[in-house]
């Protein structure tokens, strides 16, 4: 049997980790990243020297590219691993006939700001890619745990359950378990949302809050999450699944989490700039807070703590007092 030839864009640690994934099966990976000593040093020693440097990368399986149009010839799968606010200067490379026939997986868990749009709903403005291509890939894992085989969930989503299904077993292995999911833009919605729920609980951990207020805060975000789901995108869903509920937790609580990061810095009195500059790796909530508070403007969903976390990063609000005339809110 021929082994699928996958085209993995982005050279960051999600990118990273998902590769490490796909080549526990027989798969041939199309590598592309836009560093060109990046891409000489995994040619070269098997692991990239910026993200998840202890994993090894299998040499027959993975293969750099710096040429984004060379590295998706030949592939029937397209997995994009940059982040959103980057996506369309990364693709520009590319033509609509480029994406013709493949299957395109998003690992993107943010909007692309401007446009306010979905990964998906954006490739398929831009690009003509059909719904019943798409597939996402949702949590929850972080990739410091795959790189230490930790075992790991995943939920592959899509329209096409059969799509779904069959991306789900490229990414099953000894230390990862999948599942098929038909929820796709509900499980896009909530790991670009999960995001933002996640800088609220670094704020609150950066004021010196606990894990009693934390535990408040995440309930009363799962419960906004679904106001605003059942708004935007009306769909049956069981929103205590790992998917939803287990990729929020995971993001609000780990120490693996970016946007948790980025939110405690925020709280302990760094600037938006000054956070961004520190932290080596981008976190997606900032921008999607942005994009989701400009949506919500239309459906007017009661999203308090979204409306907080907008308010503190895009308004130069005191997170102190944000978050005191918050927790006056929470149930």
């Amino acid at each position: 049997m021929t082994p699928e030839v996958i085209t993995v864009i982005g050279g960051g640690s999600w990118a990273t980790a998902i590769i490490r994934i796909l080549s526990e099966n027989d798969v041939r990976i199309r590598w592309w990243l836009r560093n060109r000593q990046d891409a000489e040093h995994i040619r070269k020693y098997h692991h990239n020297p910026r993200y998840l440097s202890g994993v090894t990368l299998h040499p027959k399986k993975v293969k750099p590219f710096t040429r984004l149009s060379e590295a998706v010839k030949g592939a029937g799968i397209l997995v994009l691993a940059v982040p959103g606010a980057f996506i369309s200067d990364v693709l520009s490379q590319l033509r609509p006939e480029d994406f013709a026939g493949k299957t395109i997986v998003s690992a993107i868990k943010g909007m692309v700001p401007g446009e306010n749009l979905l990964v998906t709903d954006w490739l398929e403005k831009h690009y003509g890619v059909s719904q019943d291509q798409f597939c996402v890939i949702a949590g929850p894992c972080h990739a410091e745990e795959v790189a230490l085989e930790k075992q790991s969930y995943l939920t592959i989503a899509s329209s096409d359950r059969e799509r779904a299904t069959r991306f789900a077993g490229l990414m099953r292995c000894r230390f990862v378990n999948t599942h098929p999911l038909t929820d796709l833009y509900g499980v896009e919605y909530c790991a670009v949302m999960k995001n933002i729920v996640a800088l609220a609980c670094g704020i609150c951990h950066g004021l010196g809050f606990g894990d009693n207020f934390q535990a408040v805060l995440v309930s009363n975000a799962m419960q906004e999450i679904k106001r605003f789901l059942d708004v935007i995108y009306p769909y049956y869903r069981d929103l205590m699944g790992s998917a939803y509920l287990g990729d929020l937790l995971v993001t609000s609580y780990s120490q693996f989490s970016r946007n948790r990061t980025f939110g405690s810095m925020i709280g302990k009195g760094y600037s938006v700039t000054s956070a961004q500059a520190e932290m080596n790796m981008v976190a997606e909530g900032y921008y999607a807070v942005k994009s989701i508070d400009e949506i919500n403007r239309k459906y007017e969903v009661d999203m308090p703590i979204t409306r907080a976390v907008y308010t503190i990063l895009y308004e130069k609000a005191s997170p102190a007092t944000e978050i005191a005339q918050l927790k006056e809110l929470l149930t």
